[in-house]
């Protein structure tokens, strides 16, 4: 990635400075929660931004971003990585099948598996490349949108199968989840809270699999996530500034 490219993001936005100040609310965080420190990881949202937002964050020591759509990350990232391969994308949206195909010949993880036939489809895909994905179970615990599993049976399901060798390229991860758009602390916390205690019953109940990372927290919540036992926060507006959504 060149150097030149970083200075013209524009708008006075200094995304490594804001990493800085994000870092340290972590370490904060971490602090206050008697949480190991540097357990938990940052991700960089960069979806609706542009590449070279993308490089002024890898200059200032980023390495892990999340994208919601696949054809914008399919775009924007594969050329990065073909000259940083120690460049991690995420895929944070909700995926269609049809999606998949092209998802995993660039991303390292899906967050945002909420069903079993999603689960089926990955392990297709990638079988064809030869290549092993981490995902994430997506659960749904409160929030606004539509995405994630609903029951428990039906979790408990997919795991069940990944436990019993049916998808030999897929390495399930761990849990997500996105807190409802609320002021209220009570049910910000309670969403994740929710996914902490379902994820150690589920570790319990499927010691064979990781299941170890829960994705939970972004720009305006992620320090309570962290005091919920979050291992990985979905930073975006706080990094980048506003998005660009006309683009």
């Amino acid at each position: 990635m060149n150097e030149n490219m970083s200075g013209s993001i524009g708008e006075k936005i200094s995304i490594k400075e804001n990493l800085e100040l994000i870092r340290n609310r972590i370490s904060e965080a971490e602090k206050k929660s008697g949480r190991t420190p540097g357990s938990v990881k940052l991700m960089a949202v960069s979806k609706f931004h542009p590449a070279e937002a993308v490089v002024e964050a890898f200059n200032a020591g980023q390495l892990l971003f999340g994208e919601n759509r696949v054809q914008e990350a399919s775009e924007k990232f594969p050329p990065l990585i073909a000259q940083h391969p120690e460049l991690s994308v995420h895929m944070i949206g909700q995926l269609q099948s049809n999606k998949v195909k092209k998802a995993v010949e660039f991303a390292d993880c899906i967050q945002s598996v909420d069903r079993l036939d999603l689960l089926r489809e990955i392990e297709k895909q990638c079988a064809k490349l030869d290549r092993r994905i981490k995902i994430l179970f997506e659960v749904h615990t409160g929030e606004d949108s539509k995405s994630g599993y609903t029951t428990e049976e039906a979790l408990i399901e997919s795991i069940k199968e990944c436990a019993e060798g049916a998808f030999p390229h897929i390495i399930p991860d761990g849990f997500m989840t996105m807190a409802p758009f609320t002021d209220d602390e009570k049910l910000i916390r309670k969403s994740f809270s929710t996914l902490r205690e379902l994820s150690q019953k589920l570790r319990s109940q499927f010691p064979s699999l990781p299941l170890t990372e829960l994705s939970m927290g972004m720009s305006g919540d992620f320090e309570i996530a962290i005091e919920e036992g979050s291992t990985l926060v979905r930073v975006g507006t706080a990094i980048f500034g506003e998005r660009d959504y006309t683009k």
